[in-house]
């Protein structure tokens, strides 16, 4: 896809939570994600031993930056990645885009649904980088960078604007990326899944839609975050022609912190389906892009554990990674900010 003449970007940001390089990086990663409380020696440890089971380290860095790297191929701008709890920071992305002039860009975070508890916590940090690199510049300079609350998104033409993508659960490839991906999943237990046009026959497995949970009191504070992966896992059912009964949605990688978060977690529902009869499971983390450790750890061991108790066979889908349904998502947004300020959810 090349560059649309019209298009007044300068460059995209995609911003990652990021993930240890190293096992040494581990304490420290945590500390950042606890906002520089101690961790406790048996959190550590446990943590420290799961992503020793996954190769020591995450590949969530790298992965982004591939996408990244495919992304601007495709739309011809620069694409930059900002880590919110490792490195490179937000911050030290920003700073980087000022020195090489960019004035306008769209910011991507690689999550898809909105929650003012995640996708916020990224929006806090970009607008915290935009302000602390505005007030480096010296005034002479004439050079302003805007925060990413600035609801139209214009740039000024002496700094950066930022237009920041709340949410991209709806976008059509993201979505036929994941069908495709459950689809192939559920030919691993023999079952034929057409497309939405042809009803599929009866079907020897079930689909388990999950994402990450969060405290459960975002509901009552009208949070879209439940809703819009509601959203998600009903638009590829629809999709693969998939009947009600032949799948469902759960949440998973919730925080032991003592209060309630949303569920029912995947580790209570594969064995409930298995004592139900249902042993042939598809789970679909519609909820993240990427391999990490909640994907690695979680489900393909933890969980993977669990079924092997209950006498259940699960099958992962893979991660979008950044294999061409994703590259096609992520410049479909971009290719939204062409001037008219779309809404990439207006799709699907």
């Amino acid at each position: 896809m090349g560059a649309n003449p019209r298009m007044t970007l300068d460059a995209i940001l995609l911003l990652a939570y990021g993930g240890p390089d190293s096992p040494a990086d581990i304490p420290a990663y945590l500390a950042d994600i606890r906002g520089g409380r101690p961790t406790p020696p048996a959190l550590l440890a446990e943590i420290t031993h799961r992503y020793a089971l996954i190769g020591g380290r995450s590949p969530l860095l790298e992965i982004t930056q591939r996408a990244a790297d495919k992304l601007a191929a495709a739309v011809e701008l620069p694409v930059y990645v900002g880590i919110r709890h490792w490195r490179p920071t937000i911050a030290e992305t920003v700073a980087q885009m000022a020195a090489d002039g960019v004035r306008r860009c769209v910011a991507i975070c690689m999550a898809p649904h909105a929650s003012r508890l995640s996708i916020g916590a990224y929006r806090a940090r970009l607008d915290e980088a935009l302000a602390t690199v505005a007030a480096s510049f010296d005034s002479t300079q004439q050079t302003t960078l805007r925060s990413a609350q600035d609801a139209s998104g214009m740039g000024n033409g002496r700094g950066i604007a930022v237009d920041f993508v709340e949410s991209w659960h709806t976008v059509p490839a993201y979505l036929d990326g994941i069908a495709a991906n459950v689809r192939e999943a559920l030919r691993r237990f023999g079952d034929h899944v057409p497309g939405a046009s042809e009803a599929p026959g009866a079907l020897n497995a079930k689909v388990i839609f999950t994402a990450h949970s969060l405290p459960a009191s975002i509901l009552a504070d009208g949070d879209p975050y439940d809703r819009q992966l509601d959203e998600t896992a009903r638009l590829v059912a629809a999709r693969l022609g998939l009947p009600a009964d032949r799948w469902t949605r759960c949440y998973q990688s919730a925080a032991q912190t003592g209060v309630p978060w949303l569920g029912p977690q995947v580790e209570e529902v594969v064995p409930q389906l298995a004592a139900a009869g249902e042993r042939n499971l598809v789970v679909a983390p519609i909820g993240f892009i990427a391999d990490h450790v909640e994907i690695l750890y979680d489900l393909d061991i933890g969980l993977q554990a669990i079924a092997a108790r209950c006498g259940a066979r699960v099958e992962r889908t893979p991660m979008l990674n950044d294999t061409p349904p994703l590259i096609a998502a992520l410049a479909e947004i971009c290719l939204a900010q062409n001037g008219t300020r779309m809404n990439a959810n207006e799709h699907g």
